[in-house]
């Protein structure tokens, strides 16, 4: 979508407990001081320490009082924007109480007025947007993304992370601010899976989004190692901070919670340049809503990035937006939510032809001529859970084909595999449907377990969208077992015990 959040194969390692609330906040109170006699060293290298300071980290009471003043004086986001170019809108910024009474209140774009679908709630000037050709310059860019070591991300949020060591200076300064109120928190005022200790993550076992967290982490880790040679590529910062080498002045930490808290607002922009692609506007999201049943998307038109309503809003409703075709697994990724009325929200089935078996090249022809590749990932969607699971049939069927002569006449047919023989379809159904059982028996918790969980109002917030996540996984794997026991029994012959499957297809 215009929205949309890229899902990085990036990601970063188990987070520390201590460090999941400060994913830029920790920046501000970064020094460097550079003797005289080193201005012109320009080959010197120099090590940045790192720290945070008290007055960085936002805390109950006192805390947030403060920081209030400091809008007084300095104005808040919205007015900083009108200041530098921003039209009259028709949006305000409201607070929104987290369960978490030691941090502030979240901000959120609300309607000032009563709004009706097609108006435009605000357009925000590209000088208010950050992207990679503001970041990089554009001698750079083409260079830099073809070395396919950093994300678009990777480099937006160390843009920010240097800016951000300007403390006020910093053109910046307000909507840095406002990420650090933000926290990297989704809709539920949740951080992302990638921010959660090894305790928290065990909240998803059973779902294959824990793989997928743990994966993404290396890769931020990965992209992190990367940062000293785009940095010395990118002319831009180079000469803004030549003695800020990034992985001297950044820890790994600081790094990964800013990559994060970027991640949690980038914006997906169509029919622009590649250096314009990824944006960060203020305006935007976090301070947006998701949903995935919107159509509203911010797009790029006549200098600015503009958002045209999809439906009318009462003055003080929040603004939504759409977020792209992203399951839920994504969603909590990249945002830290789940979607209950997500109509894009899937689980995968893999399955792959046992590249043991004697035919196994025959095998994989026939698939190939049907769409199919040997190792083939199925998405079982939300409300089509049956239409996957006949789509599955065919493939595991060709799995299950023994006899020569038998896959003589299957090469030389046209088409999916018709079932062949009434014990291998027992076979091929038996295979399914303890396959969809044994996933099942994987998560820790039952489907009333789970709503158990979900009544208590006492919950703990990363718990309960975790398991939001599991128990509408486990629903689209239950109806694929039903579908699957139903089809067991409407063999004509249910004393036909499954054939014998040596070379049988692998389900994971």
């Amino acid at each position: 979508m215009d929205v949309a959040y890229m899902p990085h194969s990036n990601s970063l390692p188990n987070p520390l407990r201590s460090s999941t609330h400060r994913p830029l906040s920790v920046l501000y109170k970064i020094s460097i001081s550079v003797p005289k006699t080193l201005k012109n060293a320009g080959s010197f290298r120099f090590r940045n320490l790192c720290y945070a300071s008290s007055s960085d980290t936002l805390v109950a009471g006192k805390s947030h009082e403060v920081l209030s003043k400091k809008e007084d004086e300095s104005g808040d986001l919205k007015s900083w924007m009108h200041k530098n170019g921003l039209p009259p809108c028709k949006v305000v910024l409201k607070d929104k109480i987290t369960h978490n009474v030691k941090l502030s209140p979240i901000h959120y774009i609300a309607a000032s007025e009563d709004l009706q679908a097609g108006d435009i709630a605000f357009s925000v000037p590209n000088s208010l947007v950050v992207t990679l050709e503001r970041v990089l310059g554009n001698e750079t860019i083409a260079e830099l993304l073809t070395t396919n070591k950093l994300s678009e991300l990777a480099c937006l949020a160390l843009y920010l992370m240097y800016e951000k060591k300007q403390g006020k200076k910093s053109f910046w300064y307000p909507y840095i601010r406002e990420l650090d109120r933000q926290r990297g928190r989704g809709q539920l005022a949740v951080e992302s899976p990638l921010l959660w200790s090894e305790t928290e993550l065990n909240y998803l076992t059973g779902s294959p989004t824990k793989v997928q967290v743990l994966e993404r982490a290396e890769g931020i880790k990965r992209e992190y190692s990367e940062l000293d040679t785009v940095w010395f590529m990118a002319g831009s910062l180079f000469q803004q901070y030549p003695y800020d080498i990034p992985t001297e002045a950044f820890p790994f930490e600081i790094f990964k919670q800013a990559f994060v808290a970027v991640q949690s607002c980038v914006v997906h922009l169509q029919k622009v340049s590649l250096a314009r692609r990824f944006a960060l506007v203020p305006l935007g999201p976090p301070l947006l809503s998701y949903r995935s049943n919107c159509k509203a998307m911010l797009t790029a038109a006549d200098g600015a990035v503009q958002l045209v309503l999809d439906r009318p809003y009462k003055a003080g409703d929040p603004i939504v937006v759409w977020c792209g075709p992203q399951p839920n697994s994504k969603l909590l990724i990249n945002y830290g939510f789940v979607d209950e009325d997500n109509p894009y929200d899937r689980v995968v089935v893999e399955a792959a032809l046992n590249t043991d078996d004697p035919q196994y090249q025959e095998k994989r022809m026939v698939a190939q001529r049907n769409g199919k590749l040997s190792i083939q990932n199925f998405n079982v969607s939300v409300g089509k859970e049956r239409n996957a699971v006949y789509d599955m049939l065919p493939y595991l069927r060709l799995g299950y084909v023994s006899d020569p002569s038998e896959m003589q006449s299957v090469i030389s047919s046209q088409g999916p595999i018709c079932p062949v023989s009434p014990c291998m379809e027992r076979a091929v159904l038996d295979q399914l449907a303890a396959y969809f059982r044994t996933r099942l028996s994987g998560y820790p918790t039952t489907l009333n377990e789970d709503e158990s969980l979900l009544a208590d109002s006492n919950l703990d917030p990363k718990k309960r969208v975790a398991t939001r996540l599991v128990r509408l996984e486990k629903k689209i794997l239950s109806t694929c077992l039903q579908a699957a026991v139903e089809l067991i029994n409407q063999l004509p012959d249910h004393s036909v015990s499954p054939c014998p499957a040596p070379y049988a297809p692998l389900l994971k």
